[in-house]
């Protein structure tokens, strides 16, 4: 049995995926990324200090996310957040949690101390598949912010000890697939979201059964896809890292390589 899938893709390819560095001015980091339709501002800011519960302990600095969908980033306006009259959605606040989460898995807090990274994620398009994009491009806003730093003498050690990637998988009509646009997440049967390290661990399994339930043998192979997916995530967040350019960047980066 095969899927006819809308774009024309195979079940086991990702969407288009571009990665954009410095794609805002004043951030220490920022990624534009891409994942087919879908579009996310991804951008590091540097702030003083730690969270009033982390102050006096030797804990070292501090992550946290923030994420929201953009007004026009889907058919219908979509109401802007954190303001008085709109609250943050629990789905924002349950994605950025995640995204937190996600990105402190690769990284040494201890290495930079006295510090909180903030990392923003907002959403341009929306076609399915945006927080496993903004955890895929804010890891490259990330490692450019650290490049930032080392290179400007703020930190002395590489606080990344890994890279994070993240994908969606799921069944439709029957048949595992890969990196689901919003139409096919509609309509599937099964919705997986998948957070990788480039060491070749799970951060995050989110796996939900929309309309029916679904085996170990279904399981089993939407985790192979989005293990597959996720190792070319990993080379396209390399390449980009590269292409912005910094020798600093290619003796620090030792340490993330997946054996």
């Amino acid at each position: 049995m095969t899927v006819t899938r809308l774009d024309g893709r195979g079940p086991g390819q990702l969407r288009a995926v571009t990665l954009v560095p410095s794609f805002q001015s004043h951030p220490a980091g920022s990624v534009l990324v891409g994942m087919g339709k879908t579009r996310v501002i991804c951008a590091v800011s540097v702030v003083s200090g730690v969270p009033r519960w982390l102050s006096g302990n030797d804990s070292g600095g501090w992550l946290t996310a923030e994420y929201r969908m953009l007004p026009g980033s889907t058919a219908s306006r979509v109401p802007r957040e954190g303001t008085p009259d709109q609250r943050p959605s629990g789905r924002s606040t349950e994605i950025q949690r995640l995204i937190g989460r996600s990105l402190r898995a690769a990284v040494d807090l201890t290495r930079f101390p006295g510090r909180t990274l903030y990392v923003d994620c907002d959403v341009l398009d929306a076609d399915g598949g945006t927080r496993c994009a903004a955890i895929t491009g804010s890891c490259v806003a990330l490692e450019m912010a650290f490049l930032a730093l080392l290179e400007n003498g703020q930190i002395r050690d590489w606080p990344m000890t890994r890279r994070v990637a993240a994908v969606s998988a799921g069944i439709v009509d029957g048949m595992p697939i890969l990196d689901l646009c919003y139409d096919e997440d509609r309509r599937a049967e099964v919705d997986l979201n998948v957070v990788m390290t480039s060491h070749g661990q799970f951060v995050e399994v989110q796996g939900t059964a929309e309309g029916r339930s679904f085996s170990r043998q279904q399981l089993d192979a939407m985790l192979d896809l989005a293990d597959r997916g996720t190792a070319e995530l990993f080379r396209l967040q390399e390449d980009a890292v590269r292409a912005a350019g910094s020798g600093a960047g290619a003796r620090a980066r030792s340490s993330q390589e997946r054996p």
